[in-house]
This record gives structure tokens, C-alpha cells and sequence, in this order.
């Protein structure tokens, strides 16, 4: 497996283990009706990652042989009371590739990112209900701090935990 940073030619493959991770992992947390209308050719539109902004999200990809079997995306905080912290945007993984050590592989990818951009502290929102992903988080030593939303994502309304990290 390699890890490097997302480019624009990943875009579908990244969107295929985005929009299959969802169906797997959201399976009745969301809709199936929803889950099964997505499509990874609508997601891999959105996605730009011609970029080297470091104000800006940054993706890096793993990649098994020539495909992308996961992702991981972190960037400046987005909320305004979290200020100094980083954001641990996105993590998904093929459902082919759960339990390989792709998603640790990402997410101290990830953790190393943000450490490079200077941060301390980081922390990220989990789907509600999704309890596999939240034993992922605290083996990784994330801990739930008590903030729950509810956000807007593709279009479905989410009520999401927030998870926090100290990254040094």
C-alpha cells in the first residue's frame, strides 16, 4: 500500500470508496433508499484536489496496485469555537479493506498532517449511531467530548458526536 496526496486523476476512484463506504457503514443509520441512489461518478465531480493551499483541505490517498482502497482529508478547523484546532474532515475506506490497516495507516497520515501544519489538537464529527467507527476513533485515543449536531451532508440531514484529540 501507498500513501500519497490525492490528484485529480482520483477523483472516481476516491468517490467509489466514498459512496461504498457510505452504503456499508450508514446501512440503517440513513436511509436505504438514499444509500442506494448514490452514485460515485455524482461525487467524483465535486471533488478538486489540483490545490496546494495549505489553508485548505488535503486529501491523501491509499492506494493498493493501481486503485484507491481509502482516504483521508484534514484541514483548518471549520468551526469558529474550535480556533487552533485541526479537522479530520473525512475517513473512508473500501469495505474490502476494513480491518487491513488501511484506516490507521490513514489517519496517523492525517494526524502527521496536521502536526506539520502546526496544530496540537484536532478533532472530528462521527455519524451518531455509527459504533464501529466510534471504537476506531477511541482505540486511536480520539475521545467523544460531548458536542452533537446535526448537519446537512449530501443533501441528508445527520446528527453527528463530536470527537477530539490531542495530536503532539
Amino acid at each position: 500500500m501507498i500513501l500519497r496526496p490525492a490528484e485529480p486523476r482520483d477523483a472516481l476512484g476516491l468517490a467509489r470508496v466514498h459512496v461504498r463506504s457510505w452504503q456499508a457503514a450508514y446501512r440503517g443509520l440513513i436511509a436505504d433508499e438514499y444509500l442506494d441512489r448514490l452514485r460515485a461518478e455524482d461525487r467524483a465531480a465535486r471533488y478538486d484536489f489540483s490545490h496546494v493551499d495549505p489553508l485548505k483541505p488535503h486529501t491523501t490517498v491509499a492506494i493498493e496496485g493501481d486503485k484507491v482502497c481509502g482516504f483521508v482529508t484534514v484541514g483548518p478547523a471549520r468551526d469558529a469555537a474550535m480556533k487552533n484546532f485541526g479537522e479530520l474532515l473525512a475517513l473512508y475506506v473500501d469495505p474490502d479493506r476494513w480491518k487491513r490497516g488501511v484506516g490507521g495507516a490513514l489517519v496517523r497520515a492525517g494526524r502527521e498532517r496536521l502536526m506539520e501544519q502546526g496544530y496540537r489538537n484536532a478533532y472530528l464529527w462521527l455519524l451518531s449511531g455509527n459504533l464501529r467507527a466510534g471504537r476506531f476513533y477511541v482505540r486511536d485515543r480520539w475521545i467523544r467530548d460531548g458536542t452533537q449536531r446535526m448537519e446537512v451532508v449530501w443533501g441528508v440531514l445527520l446528527e453527528e458526536e463530536r470527537f477530539r484529540r490531542k495530536l503532539a
